[in-house]
């Protein structure tokens, strides 16, 4: 935490650091944009600035740490988000935003999944779709699970896609609507979904998805 929210300055004592925390956590953030996150390791990064593993430890203490710093650094300050047509079109449009953010930076959807620490960035993407729901009639608790939803929608699509698209999704699905035909009698629903554009191209999960929650929040105010 304090790395990430800049507390504990270093002292005057010992030898002066000639990189920032905000620099390895660029370093990182670009090696797993490239190659996935697996792919970061504390040599990984040092070898960008021709350290050694041991001499990346003087300003973060181990691989957690770093990617807890990667992803406030991916995610960047939340853009101000303009609200006078009404809530649901601006906090719509904050979703997009963040969908973006996650499909340029894939791995955040894995990384974002566990406990742990968040920086200021990251919440500022909270204080944003939170700050929207005034006035709404929720209570505050009710505002913050509501943007929890609307992340986790999106992280989950997010996911979605890019496995999709590792695993040649599209022959998949096809693949899946033979087998559904042939067993007709034992998946009559899906069968039928299947018959009705269902695993097919061109659907979008992710705005239907979208709409159901908007909607269900339109329901409880």
């Amino acid at each position: 935490m304090d790395l990430l929210w800049g507390r504990g300055a270093r002292g005057s004592r010992g030898p002066r650091p000639v990189l920032t925390v905000a620099q390895i956590a660029e370093a990182a953030v670009a090696i797993a944009d490239a190659e996935g996150l697996p792919a970061v390791t504390m040599q990984r990064v040092a070898d960008r600035f021709r350290f050694t593993a041991m001499s990346l430890y003087r300003y973060v203490p181990g691989r957690a740490e770093l990617v807890a710093l990667m992803i406030d650094s991916a995610l960047g300050v939340a853009p101000a988000v303009d609200h006078p047509e009404g809530w649901r079109p601006a906090l719509r449009r904050w979703a997009e935003t963040l969908r973006e953010v996650f499909r340029s930076h894939p791995w955040i959807a894995q990384a974002t999944v566990q406990a742990r620490p968040v920086g200021p960035n990251e919440v500022s993407w909270l204080e944003r779709a939170v700050a929207l729901l005034d006035g709404s009639g929720l209570s505050g608790a009710e505002r913050v699970d509501a943007v929890v939803v609307l992340t986790g929608h999106i992280r989950s699509q997010v996911q979605a896609e890019a496995g999709i698209a590792a695993d040649d999704g599209v022959h998949l699905a096809i693949a899946l609507a033979e087998s559904l035909r042939e067993r007709a009698g034992d998946f009559p629903a899906l069968t039928g979904a299947a018959a009705d554009g269902a695993f097919g191209p061109g659907g979008d999960g992710f705005a239907f998805g979208l709409e159901c929650i908007l909607d269900g929040l339109a329901n409880r105010m």
